[in-house]
Parts: structure tokens; sequence; C-alpha cells
């Protein structure tokens, strides 16, 4: 796994679009992050609570 994360956003945002949220696979999970501002860092989550989580969203 590299040492710097690849962050990607929805393929259903544009390229000049800054409001996403934007995830990368880390070594203990799943990191998610504010496009807007990435600087201001990262919540990782483990990959079950990333699968949970996206179940949710998607069941609404």
């Amino acid at each position: 796994m590299p040492s710097t994360p690849n962050w990607r956003k929805s393929s259903y945002s544009g390229p000049n679009e800054p409001e996403c949220v934007e995830v990368a696979a880390l070594p203990t999970g799943v990191g998610l992050r504010d496009s807007k501002n990435p600087g201001a860092g990262h919540l990782a989550v483990s990959t079950q609570g990333f699968a949970a989580l996206v179940r949710r969203i998607k069941n609404g």
C-alpha cells in the first residue's frame, strides 16, 4: 500500500466540483475527508464501518 493515500471522489462529481467527500484506502481501513479542505485531516474508519455507512446511505 502506498505511503500517501490515493484520494478519490465520486464519478458523479465534475472536475471543478470542490464540495465532495473523498475516500482513500488506508492500512487500517478507509479514510474520509472533505475535498474543500483536505488539509484539515481525515476520519479513519474500519472497512466494516465504511461498508455499513454505504449501506445506510443507499437505504436512505
